[in-house]
C-alpha cells in the first residue's frame, strides 16, 4: 500500500456560530472529498457554503502544492471550533443597553490521500523499446 499524505487547509472568522457550523460538518466527516462536497452541495443550510470553501480548499492544497492523486483523497478531520467574540450592544426600552455576542468560527480541514503515480519519460521508455536481442543463427 502506497505512502499517505495530509494537506490542510483553515478558515478563520466565518462569521457562524460553532454549534450550527458542526452539525453540518458531522454530516461530512471521514467521508471522501467528492461525497463531502456533492452532500454539502444539497445540504439546505447556510452552514454548507463556507465547509465547502474549505474542503474545496484543502482539495486544491493536496493536488497542487503535494502532487496527491485526487480520487484518493479522504478528510480525516474536520474541526470546528469558536473563534473570536465581538461584544455589542443591542438598545432596549427606557434608555437601557443589553449586550450580546457576535460569534466566529475557525475551521480545520485535513485530507489524506496518496501521491500520483509517475509517468515515465519518452526516453525511458524508448530505451525499453530498442534493446531488443536479436538472435543469431
Amino acid at each position: 500500500m502506497a505512502e499517505l499524505f495530509t494537506v490542510r487547509a483553515y478558515a478563520k472568522g466565518v462569521n457562524q456560530t460553532p454549534r450550527k457550523l458542526s452539525l453540518v460538518a458531522s454530516l461530512v466527516r471521514g467521508r471522501t472529498v467528492a461525497d463531502a462536497l456533492v452532500i454539502l452541495s444539497h445540504t439546505p443550510k447556510r452552514a454548507a457554503k463556507p465547509l465547502i470553501d474549505v474542503i474545496e480548499s484543502a482539495k486544491a492544497n493536496a493536488i497542487n502544492n503535494s502532487g496527491i492523486d485526487a480520487k484518493t483523497l479522504v478528510i480525516s478531520t474536520l474541526s470546528t471550533t469558536a473563534g473570536v467574540r465581538l461584544k455589542r450592544y443591542i438598545p432596549a426600552s427606557r434608555g437601557r443597553a443589553l449586550p450580546f455576542e457576535k460569534k466566529s468560527t475557525n475551521i480545520l480541514v485535513e485530507v489524506t490521500g496518496e501521491l500520483k503515480p509517475k509517468k515515465t519519460t519518452t526516453a525511458e521508455s524508448n530505451k525499453t523499446k530498442t534493446t531488443v536481442k536479436k538472435e543469431s543463427k
